[in-house]
């Protein structure tokens, strides 16, 4: 019971933190910033402690991380002109890759491979939020798109409370036994009609939020089909970023990332879904760019 207390206010916070800092780009650069560079640097630890062979550089990882996000940020906020901003991010790397040359690890290709996935894994899917997040208008202008965002982790909200919940109820077939067998198909199909529900209503709200008498300028985000095609994508792609975080942690025999989230464990249990679901988002949205042109 009291596990239960600690862990529903935890998640209140959290929830709350989220949501208030894409009131404003300076809140949302803050915090996603200290996200990206508290989950690096807990995604590093484990490496350094669990997997033998591999040794990362915690530090300098977590810092060109950050700097990647922050150097996104700027950059698709217009506050950067210029792609000048991403060179020292990779004068970074290429140190990463060099240093390994003079430090004479057993496995130096170990090294390299799980310093490359601390910036593909999650560098790179938290920048991705910045790509969302501002959009440019019909008048030339970069808006700062709060919904967007916003609605990615709407949707991973409700995919894992209606799955845990019709899951309880009815699950009885196994969706990935071998990693997750808490998981069932019932459980994730009832996630999914519970984020179409969500698509609804994150629609009529997009909807209000359009000025007609500026169709031009501000239109909706999406219509309701592609509401309910980026919830159905998010839905997919946070099932499968759940699971991939469930392998790396039974590959290294541990039941939480970390213990900074009292009754949620670590960063990357937290942040698991959405580190495949922000770039599947990107891809769906600019696919419909593509198509819609």
């Amino acid at each position: 019971m009291k596990n239960l207390i600690v862990r529903t206010i935890t998640g209140v916070f959290f929830v709350a933190a989220i949501v208030v800092s894409f009131m404003r780009p300076e809140a949302m650069f803050l915090l996603f910033a200290i996200v990206t560079g508290l989950t690096i640097w807990e995604f590093c630890g484990l490496v350094n402690d669990r997997i033998a062979g591999a040794t990362v550089n915690r530090f300098i990882s977590t810092v060109a991380g950050v700097y990647f996000f922050l150097a996104m940020a700027g950059y698709c906020s217009g506050l950067v002109t210029g792609s000048g901003i991403f060179i020292p991010y990779l004068l970074t790397i290429i140190y990463l890759f060099i240093s390994e040359l003079y430090l004479k690890q057993a496995n130096p290709v170990n090294d390299w491979a799980y310093t490359m996935l601390s910036q593909m894994y999650i560098a790179l899917p938290f920048s991705m939020i910045n790509v969302l997040a501002f959009n440019g208008s019909a008048d030339g202008a970069i808006r700062f798109n709060t919904i967007l965002p916003l609605s990615v982790f709407i949707f991973l909200w409700v995919n894992d409370t209606g799955a845990y919940c019709v899951g309880s109820l009815l699950g009885k077939h196994k969706l990935f036994p071998r990693i997750s067998p808490g998981k069932s198909w019932e459980g994730s199909i009832g996630g999914a009609v519970f984020v179409v529900i969500a698509a609804c209503i994150i629609n009529w709200f997009d909807q209000q939020g359009a000025d007609p008498a500026q169709s031009s300028l501000n239109p909706p985000v999406l219509t309701l089909i592609q509401w309910i095609g980026l919830g159905l994508v998010v839905v997919i792609f946070g099932t499968w970023g759940d699971l991939v975080e469930s392998l790396f942690k039974r590959t290294i025999n541990i039941k939480d990332s970390g213990n900074i989230l009292p009754g949620h464990g670590g960063m990357l249990d937290r942040f698991d879904s959405s580190l495949m679901a922000f770039p599947a988002a990107v891809v769906y949205i600019y696919t419909l760019t593509i198509i819609c042109q």
